[in-house]
């Protein structure tokens, strides 16, 4: 994967950036709140249609643009996937709905034809990792199932649709579950949506199962590698409905138990699903929600036995977060065949500096990254020469001469 070519228009504070990239690495320094961050955004936007900073995508919309009856905010990307080149554009479109309002229209076309989200989303690749992605390990368990499926997103065919399905029928679902609890509504209809949400929750569950596991086996490593073997990395994945039979009437194991999930296929887990949820149906009208599925799934990151979102240090949960997102890049070169664009902002100022060399070393001339500064001396000397430098100023972004 390269991206070879980048223009935006009215993103955020950048009202105009052309810029050719070169497949070494970039280095965009300026102080901050001057368009650094916004230029990782936009790229990040066109692999995921959506933004790390934020929920709503009118945020992202030009400030003084937004102000115009019309507004457009337009992202394109040259870029080369194997021997295959390909534009991909993205326009936001804000358009007047009468009565002085505004609707948000998203527009996505690859090589010219307009296609859904859903569809497109994996055939341009990137990873970022930003500092207050600590909430990842920090935050909620809606942060970690945020973070597993953007990355799924993208690596595996379809995950997009069938997460857009799956939330359908638990809408649907929960509708029904709290018209039977406020005494109306049909009990038998819940049939037809139990069966819908065992359908394709029970495709995210293997799917999250086999993508836990791959991340895991390669995120272990170069945490063992950037720790100098002190600690030892797990993934612990929570599923809210757990498809692995308790041993001995266990109502739970312990967080630092290995789980090998890998051996249930799909039919286990549907038969499964299905009789939880006919099961559980009294507690669920009664409580009139969904109690169970996918949308309550958890990961939890656990170092030498102990968690780290309770018990971790900063430091620890630096690496953490450091060997995921390493390991999330080469899960995305094991599952597509080629390595995604790397955006890390800022991310020197937090690192030690040996941590900050260890990672210089992983980045090679195979990966095209973007970094974030604020300070060009935090890198290497040898690799701020090699590298390309831009300076970023009020939103104008100014390649540095060689």
């Amino acid at each position: 994967m390269y991206l070879k070519h980048l223009s935006l228009t009215n993103f955020r504070s950048l009202t105009r950036l052309d810029a050719e990239l070169p497949r070494r690495a970039v280095v965009l320094v300026g102080q901050n709140a001057q368009g650094k961050t916004s230029v990782l955004e936009a790229i990040y936007f066109l692999a995921a249609f959506t933004s790390f900073q934020t929920h709503a995508d009118r945020q992202i919309v030009n400030f003084h643009e937004a102000k115009n009856p019309l507004a457009v905010t337009r992202l394109v990307a040259d870029y080369q996937r194997g021997k295959t080149k390909h534009r991909l554009e993205v326009r936001l479109i804000l358009e007047p709905t009468g009565a002085n309002g505004q609707r948000l229209r998203k527009e996505i076309l690859l090589d010219g034809a307009k296609r859904q989200a859903n569809d497109v989303i994996g055939h341009f690749n990137a990873v970022i990792f930003v500092p207050q992605m600590s909430q990842i390990i920090e935050g909620g368990p809606d942060e970690r199932r945020r973070y597993l499926n953007l990355a799924l997103a993208q690596a595996v065919p379809s995950y997009a649709r069938i997460l857009s399905e799956y939330s359908q029928a638990l809408t649907q679902r929960n509708a029904l579950l709290k018209a039977l609890n406020e005494g109306g509504g049909n009990s038998s209809q819940l049939d037809v949506w139990d069966e819908a949400l065992v359908k394709f929750g029970s495709q995210i569950i293997l799917w999250r199962v086999q993508a836990i596991q791959e991340i895991e086996r390669l995120a272990s490593r170069v945490h063992h590698e950037l720790t100098r073997g002190t600690e030892i990395l797990r993934l612990a994945y929570e599923p809210a409905y757990d498809p692995l039979p308790k041993p001995n009437g266990q109502l739970g194991l312990k967080i630092d138990t290995a789980i090998d999930r890998s051996s249930i296929d799909i039919k286990e887990i549907q038969e499964g699903f299905l009789a939880k949820l006919k099961a559980i149906r009294g507690e669920e009208i009664a409580r009139g929600v969904t109690t169970i599925g996918p949308h309550r799934d958890d990961l939890r990151f656990v170092i030498n036995k102990r968690d780290v979102s309770d018990y971790g240090s900063r430091g620890q949960i630096r690496t953490t977060l450091l060997a995921l997102k390493l390991a999330e890049v080469e899960w995305m070169k094991e599952r597509t065949g080629e390595y995604p664009v790397i955006l890390l902002d800022e991310v020197m100022a937090e690192l030690d500096g040996s941590r900050r060399a260890d990672l210089l070393k992983y980045v090679t001339h195979e990966h095209q990254v973007l970094f974030t500064t604020t300070d060009l001396t935090l890198f290497a000397s040898e690799f701020s020469e090699d590298a390309e430098v831009w300076d970023v100023q009020s939103g104008v972004v100014t390649p540095r001469p060689k």
